[in-house]
């Protein structure tokens, strides 16, 4: 599988690649934007992780470009540390959000969970693999919605949320289950993080979209016999 890794540093793009390497994985590098959306264009990359400020292209234009056409898992990097940036990253597709200075351990570990969740379940199909309710049909392992039979495509995130949603259909879930179950214990995000993929996923869903309720003060369900 193939990482595009996009960073205009080169000792920082060195060492998050060697790392990368030395867990078997493939790396196409770019030191700016325009080249980093070569790399996607040409070439089947199955995890992005983008630096916000890239010269020529920044990463939130790259992700917006990215996302008319693709699903692939990206993780933002940033040496800002102002929470409407990490907001922007997120409204605009990003899955994950990475915050320098930052250990590239932890990068690792995030590139992991995103390639494992999205990846590993291909070809494994069970009957707790196929959620259905109200229309919204979701298969797990090839991580395909469709809604009224018409398919809609989700992010990495996004579909994370809507089947641990479906998976607890009629019970409350609050935005810090929401937040250890998608992006773990170590995330630094706040409550508006979630409420942003939210409203992004009910947008997808569109006339679906009141299956997800908002229980004030609580958090999310939902509901599939509305």
């Amino acid at each position: 599988m193939w990482r595009s890794y996009a960073e205009d540093e080169d000792i920082l793009r060195e060492i998050v690649k060697d790392y990368l390497l030395n867990e078997g994985f493939g790396v196409l590098e770019a030191a700016d934007g325009k080249e980093a959306l070569t790399i996607f264009e040409k070439h089947e990359v199955h995890l992005m992780i983008l630096d916000i400020m890239l010269p020529e292209l920044d990463g939130w234009s790259i992700c917006r470009r990215v996302r008319k056409t693709s699903n692939v898992p990206i993780i933002m990097l940033t040496a800002r540390a102002d929470e409407d940036d990490t907001l922007l990253g997120f409204e605009l597709g990003a899955d994950d959000y990475v915050t320098k200075p930052y250990s590239p351990p932890i990068l690792l570990a995030r590139v992991k969970r995103l390639i494992e969740s999205r990846y590993s379940s291909a070809g494994k199909v069970s009957t707790e693999d196929i959620l259905s309710s109200n229309g919204i049909h979701v298969h797990i392992p090839s991580r395909t919605v469709t809604v009224d039979g018409e398919i809609i495509n989700l992010t990495y995130t996004e579909f994370e949320i809507l089947t641990y949603l479906m998976q607890n259909q009629g019970i409350i879930l609050t935005r810090e289950q929401l937040i250890i179950k998608i992006w773990g214990y170590e995330f630094a995000g706040d409550d508006r993080t979630v409420n942003s993929h939210i409203r992004n996923l009910r947008h997808k869903l569109g006339h679906k979209a009141t299956c997800i309720v908002t229980v004030v003060r609580s958090g999310y369900k939902f509901e599939g016999n509305l």
